[in-house]
């Protein structure tokens, strides 16, 4: 799909050609600044109650008098907010996705001028509401035939506007990879598949990657990696992609995403209910590829570094049992209470591998916990770092990209539940607290970095009806190390 900028003519809106028209309204009332046509359309329907001036409500008009697109959809905007902007861009698109629509102008009426932030926004929503997964599902028809849409600005704002937007598309793109990737079902998606996604990547934006196998991290010693990975038939990945957008010498920063690309629970076996659902439990994986393909799509100048330890959670006769102690390539021996806690089994030896890069910052993303769901729901993910001013910059990139995160405390005294008679500490506390006693496990690995935990186990997937992954947070990361990069 293509994005752009459309300057408007001295015909203003009514003159606009495109298959559809979206008018963005602001405010709680017609706005003065709407051309006649356009007005005399949206009044009477205001009116007679069927449109309200509330964030989402949307009205669809059909070959309006005097207004040269054949389609006309009003949407309200409220107080002009991005995260209302995303809401009535998908809500406007519903009416047209299924019908002829190929060329949509978006203008705004009552509510100033475009921001790039707004035009950022609407590259969001209309990717977010155009996307079907169709990988497995050949019978599923396309979403949506549209394919170019224009934002109706002043000539004065278009280079900015057009930046903004390319960010979008860059941003959109590796979203999607992400959604891509996750959504595949765990027989599709395994850790070689990861590992190709990877080299795929590479050859088309210029990254150099590496794969390790089992013999390479034996070699290397990640003893709790291996243990996770040996109740499986599938072959373990250990990716790692640089991304050298920076000077020679610049500190990179480090992504680790969680790779496992299903999740049974091992020889502690999840409940069958939704256990299908565990094949998202390769988010963390799937947002660093995201982040990665977003970052140079842009070329970004800063090194940035993805790494993606990658493997199944399996029982079998191989597979790790409850009480067995595994030695990390920390060297800090572990005993598995719970070998569903696998997550934070293979990030430990992904984190200390990452010292060898003395990266600037580390972050780890990874569907965690549980009880991050049960603490923050479906629209925060979890945020965990000792470092203010760290947190700080992923707090911001969040509030910035619309994908927002909440920060959770680190305080030592969490610590306590992790000890352990037989090693140097155990894999899990107690039920309370459970996603903050996984990080304080992680954080046992980070003395030599500045290090944050993102917990994604309530925003990378959605369940029910509109089953299938969010590719989140993407944005986030890709806001975040942007910033860095300017």
């Amino acid at each position: 799909m293509d994005f752009k900028t459309q300057v408007a003519g001295t015909t203003g809106l009514a003159g606009v050609g495109a298959d559809a028209l979206l008018v963005l309204v602001g405010g709680q009332a017609v706005p003065e600044d709407l051309e006649a046509p356009l007005a005399d359309a949206l009044a009477p329907a205001a009116k007679d109650g069927d449109f309200a001036f509330k964030p989402g409500h949307m009205l669809y008009a059909h070959r309006v008098a005097g207004v040269k697109s054949a389609r006309v959809v009003f949407a309200a905007l409220g107080d002009g907010s991005v995260k209302n902007l995303r809401k009535a861009v998908v809500a406007a698109l519903a009416p047209l996705k299924s019908g002829g629509t190929k060329t949509l102008a978006v203008a705004l009426s009552g509510a100033g001028t475009w921001t790039a932030a707004m035009a950022e926004g609407v590259v969001a929503a209309v990717a977010e509401a155009s996307y079907l997964y169709r990988e497995t599902k050949p019978s599923a028809a396309p979403a949506t035939k549209l394919a170019t849409v224009s934002l109706v600005c002043g000539k004065g704002d278009a280079a900015v506007l057009s930046a903004a937007l390319r960010r979008g598309e860059a941003i959109a793109a590796g979203t999607t990879l992400a959604r891509e990737c996750a959504n595949r079902p765990a027989n599709h998606c395994t850790p070689s598949f990861l590992a190709e996604q990877a080299k795929k990547l590479g050859k088309e934006h210029g990254l150099k990657v590496e794969v390790l196998d089992r013999k390479d991290c034996e070699k290397l010693g990640m003893g709790s990696f291996l243990a996770v990975a040996q109740g499986s038939d599938e072959p373990l990945k250990f990716i790692v992609a640089h991304w050298n957008g920076g000077a020679k010498g610049d500190a990179p920063v480090v992504l680790v995403g969680k790779g496992i690309t299903f999740d049974t629970g091992g020889i502690s076996l999840k409940p069958a209910a939704e256990m299908d659902e565990m094949k998202y439990d390769m988010g963390g994986a799937a947002s660093v590829l995201g982040t990665l393909k977003a970052v140079a799509t842009l070329k970004a100048k800063v090194n940035l570094i993805g790494i993606i330890p990658a493997c199944e959670n399996m029982p079998s006769g191989r597979a790790i049992k409850p009480g067995d102690v595994v030695t990390s390539l920390s060297g800090q021996t572990i005993e598995i209470l719970n070998t569903d806690a696998e997550g934070r089994l293979i990030l430990c030896d992904a984190l200390t591998y990452a010292e060898r890069f003395k990266p600037a910052v580390v972050v780890d993303i990874a569907t965690l916990t549980g009880a991050c769901v049960i603490a923050l729901g479906h629209h925060r993910s979890g945020l965990f770092s000792p470092d203010d001013a760290l947190a700080t910059e992923l707090l911001a990139a969040g509030e910035q990209a619309q994908d927002p995160a909440w920060r959770l405390p680190l305080d030592e005294e969490y610590d306590e539940a992790l000890k352990s008679h037989y090693a140097d500490m155990g894999n899990v506390g107690g039920r309370a607290g459970g996603s903050i006693t996984a990080a304080k496990f992680l954080q046992r690995f980070t003395a030599k970095l500045r290090w944050a935990h993102l917990d994604i186990a309530g925003t990378a997937w959605k369940s029910g009806l509109a089953k299938g992954a969010t590719g989140r947070p993407v944005p986030l990361l890709t806001h975040f190390v942007l910033a860095r990069a300017s």
